[in-house]
């Protein structure tokens, strides 16, 4: 019997592979809109547009609230309509926010149109992820995310080193070009998404039709996910929350360190990134993941103890420097072991039919971690170096008992997905090699 609907179940494998391509396009054409304006915000808003300083900050938070007011409803929209609607909407309005915020020129318009781009952009994770699991298995997820992890960093390295040659602060018309090319490239993947053929994964089809307080009240009563949240939430808060507000003015007020350095710095983490990204994907796939990470705790803990060296030590400015990008590429090691890990654990805890609820709960956790983790650490970095380093040395170390905790709620597959692979085969499914193939 198993194998008369073998070829089926191939055909639906290939299927998958195709739509997956797509997904991963559209990871990339994004990332690249996103690099192309968002390093170049605020010097547009307070400069180019001679906004003041005040109304480009506004700028910065109305992206931060209108994520935070966004995705809470997303996931609901997401469960009951399904990804591929509530993406080519997100990227609809973040297309009409880019383009409306090129040719604003008052603050209340400047503010709409950040408003209209930032919850685009932040519906889009969750929308995307969620078309991610739909298009994989619990064996090839890890491989997904971590391909669409390497996209999203490549896409904003290749679409920030672009814009940074266009834009001429003394022009307008320069960013408004700039920001009718991002409005294209969202438009574009308007056209590619609409493409795809995902199938809706086979859990879906048992979705209750549940008030969307009955999903946030499911999803608060499972313990692995709340857990998860916490540990997401300081992950975020100790890392990504750092690094263009506190961890950039503690080296410029510690270390001594020039923006041109901390470009580089950016850039070693990206570079590391993308070079380590798929040679560490074999060791996470073998491992637990609450103890990958764990890992990533230490790791970040060291790089948190080597800024303390760079800003805090008595060697030469060349050696503070050295250190200083050191951190950003320990950082950067850190994110390329989390990338296969957390979002598929995400979706892996996803009750029947919840993925987009849960993926999107995810995506708001880390919003605030992003909205708070500047507001923390920037005064604290630039006035109190050393509180700053103890302090984040040890939400970092947080992260290890966190994650060592989160892994005694989690199921055997739930914790290591390789383990599921043999039961797989042995049920009569296709091989995890023959899905693989057809995802590459």
């Amino acid at each position: 019997m198993a194998g008369a609907i073998y070829p089926e179940r191939v055909n639906v494998t290939r299927a998958m592979g195709a739509a997956m391509r797509r997904i991963h396009v559209g990871n990339a054409l994004s990332a690249f809109g996103l690099g192309f304006t968002v390093p170049y915000l605020y010097v547009y808003v307070a400069q180019v547009r001679g906004l003041g300083s005040v109304t480009a900050g506004l700028v910065l938070a109305v992206f931060a609230v209108a994520a935070l007011i966004v995705l809470p409803f997303a996931g609901r929209a997401i469960v009951r309509r399904g990804p591929l609607p509530v993406l080519l909407a997100a990227l609809v309005t973040a297309a009409l926010g880019a383009l409306s915020l090129g040719l604003s020129a008052s603050a209340a318009t400047v503010l709409l149109s950040a408003a209209a781009l930032g919850a685009g952009q932040a519906v889009m994770q969750p929308a995307l992820a969620t078309m991610i699991v739909d298009c994989s298995t619990t064996e090839t997820r890890s491989r997904a995310f971590a391909m669409q992890f390497f996209l999203q960093n490549l896409g904003l390295g290749v679409g920030g080193l672009i814009g940074g040659h266009l834009v001429d602060t003394t022009s307008a018309s320069s960013f408004t070009l700039l920001f009718s090319i991002e409005a294209a490239m969202f438009l574009v993947l308007v056209a590619v998404m609409a493409t795809v053929r995902a199938p809706r994964a086979p859990h879906v089809s048992g979705v209750p039709g549940q008030a969307a307080g009955n999903s946030w009240k499911q999803l608060l009563g499972n313990r692995a996910m709340v857990q998860l949240c916490v540990l997401g939430f300081v992950l975020f808060f100790a890392c990504y929350g750092q690094f263009e507000s506190g961890l950039s003015a503690y080296g410029v007020e510690a270390a001594g360190i020039s923006t041109s350095t901390l470009g580089t710095a950016l850039a070693a983490n990206t570079l590391v990134i993308v070079v380590a990204q798929f040679a560490v994907l074999r060791f996470v796939e073998r491992r637990k993941r609450s103890r990958v990470i764990a890992s990533v705790g230490l790791i970040w803990a060291v790089a948190w103890a080597v800024a303390g060296y760079a800003g805090l030590g008595h060697g030469s400015q060349a050696m503070a420097t050295a250190a200083f990008i050191s951190t950003y590429a320990l950082f950067g090691l850190g994110e390329a072991l989390l990338s296969p890990t957390l979002a598929p654990l995400v979706a892996d805890l996803a009750p029947t039919g919840l993925a987009g609820q849960y993926n999107s709960a995810f995506a708001l956790v880390k919003q605030l971690a992003l909205a708070i983790g500047p507001a923390v650490g920037g005064p604290l970095a630039a006035s109190l170096h050393a509180p700053y380093i103890v302090a984040f040395l040890l939400f970092s170390l947080g992260i290890t008992v966190l994650a060592l905790r989160l892994g005694r709620e989690l199921t055997d597959v739930q914790n290591q997905p390789s383990l599921a692979r043999s039961r797989v085969v042995t049920q009569g499914g296709a091989p995890a090699d023959a899905v693989a193939a057809a995802e590459a």
